[in-house]
């Protein structure tokens, strides 16, 4: 995730950017939020100010301010207003992170003793790397005694958790699903989405007209072409790497399941001639071209495309077409709230309050209320398995619903080490796209080798050194 994570920034705002599985009853409003005051930090009354029962203030950082041009901002200012007026004796000192340059500049921050108190935006494949570095604090003891743990989504939870101990308390989840133009089917005569890798192609086949500029797939090519590649080494019955028992990692781009998957991928820009003719072309350029009905399939939400105007009528959702694996899995990704493992113990517990009042079920009610009342469109997916999202926004059809609840059944994380192993990936999928005479598997093992070389022997010496 680089140039990509400002739409994934802005899809998580939606989620407040971003319940796992299903949909619970509705639930009802009004209640004040359960907040967890571990640190014996009570909330103040309407008259208290500066300390309160004789603690002490506490002022912590939080990377947590939202772009000025997120659609959401003004709600989340109210959000923190209201929080420095119910605990006064916490300060809460809001700043922003480059939604491009995020890793690296915590990673800076970290490394020079100057990194955020909190943080809200701790990617799901990332915080493994950072509780090995001692970055991030254990949770354990407080989310055991925490009342809401239970309302949270199992797979955040999980993406948080190493060794059986807690250090990501889940903030936004999402799920991506296969998102068609229901109109350019209609048109073909299609009537039901492919469920199989040949039902796939045989669809975008005839969704591909080349002497209008129509295609079928919008295939993503540019510098985070793995994000969705790997969903295919998935369906092929694989993944790109492997997490071994003592941390280490074992790369597997050379796998049967990662080779079938790139030559899948090279035979729709080759061989089938279903893909957009700049398979390199920028993300925005592949949700604009889908938005204007130039393109028939794509992975993406619902809400991306909304953003660009398309008529939501326009929009179906289906779960990923099953490759040989004959499963559909789907990508489940998100950001945890982190604690520094380093801020003093007033300073914790201050961010512990902060996160679980931002985190409540009021809360979060009120931040799909925001996206409501702009006339936005809600992650289906939320964090929360107490928010019922169709309870708030009744109009919202059935068959959305129900296709990312599929798609959300068989769920995998994105594979281990991708922030580092991105650009090896990525390498050997462009030199596919960009020359029909490329062999995937020469492609893939010519990537591997010099991933082993840059990346793994060094990652795995720190691991198995303690570093």
């Amino acid at each position: 995730m680089t140039s990509r994570t400002r739409g994934l920034v802005k899809v998580c705002a939606m989620i407040v950017p971003a319940g796992m599985i299903a949909l619970m009853p509705a639930c009802g409003g009004g209640s004040l939020p359960s907040v967890e005051l571990l640190s014996g930090i009570p909330a103040a009354s309407e008259s208290e100010a500066g300390t309160v029962d004789g603690v002490n203030p506490v002022e912590i950082t939080a990377w947590d301010e939202p772009p000025d041009d997120d659609a959401n901002k003004s709600g989340w200012q109210q959000e923190t207003d209201d929080f420095a007026a119910k605990f006064p004796n916490i300060k809460v000192k809001h700043e922003k992170v480059d939604p491009t340059k995020y890793r690296e500049q915590y990673l800076t921050a970290m490394a020079g003793g100057v990194g955020p108190d909190v943080w809200s935006g701790n990617a799901f494949p990332d915080i493994q790397k950072y509780i090995v570095n001692g970055f991030v604090a254990d949770l354990t003891e407080r989310w055991n005694a925490y009342a809401d743990k239970e309302q949270f989504s199992n797979a955040a939870i999980e993406a948080g958790t190493r060794n059986g101990r807690l250090y990501g308390f889940p903030r936004d989840i999402y799920v991506m699903t296969m998102v068609y133009n229901k109109e350019l089917f209609k048109d073909a005569g299609i009537g039901a989405p492919p469920k199989t890798w040949d039902e796939f192609v045989r669809t975008a086949q005839r969704l591909t007209d080349p002497a209008i500029g129509q295609y079928g797939f919008n295939i993503l090519g540019t510098e985070w072409a793995d994000w969705f590649f790997e969903y295919f080494v998935w369906q092929a019955g694989g993944d790109l790497t492997r997490r071994n028992d003592d941390g280490t990692a074992t790369l597997t781009f050379t796998s049967d399941a990662a080779v079938t998957a790139l030559q899948f991928y090279k035979d729709l820009k080759w061989k089938y001639k279903v893909v957009q003719k700049n398979a390199l072309q920028e993300w925005d350029r592949n949700l604009q071209d889908f938005a204007a009905g130039k393109a028939g399939m794509q992975i993406g939400s619902v809400d991306m495309f909304t953003g660009k105007g398309m008529n939501i009528g326009n929009i179906g959702l289906m779960p990923f077409p099953a490759g040989p694996s004959g499963k559909a899995y789907g990508q489940v990704g998100g950001a945890l709230w982190t604690i520094n493992a380093h801020s003093p113990k007033d300073k914790q517990d201050a961010a512990w309050t902060y996160i679980t009042y931002v985190s409540s079920k009021e809360q979060k009610e009120k931040e799909l209320q925001w996206v409501k009342e702009r006339g936005g469109f809600p992650n289906l997916f939320q964090v929360r398995k107490d928010i019922v999202v169709s309870a708030m926004f009744p109009d919202i059809r059935q068959d959305l619903v129900d296709a990312v609840l599929q798609t959300a059944a068989n769920p995998r994380q994105e594979y281990y080490l991708k922030d580092r192993l991105s650009k090896y990936v990525v390498a050997a999928i462009q030199s596919i796209l960009m020359d029909e005479k490329a062999d995937p598997r020469t492609e893939l093992q010519k990537q591997q080798r010099l991933a082993q070389k840059e990346v793994i022997d060094a990652f795995n010496e720190d691991i198995k050194s303690g570093k």
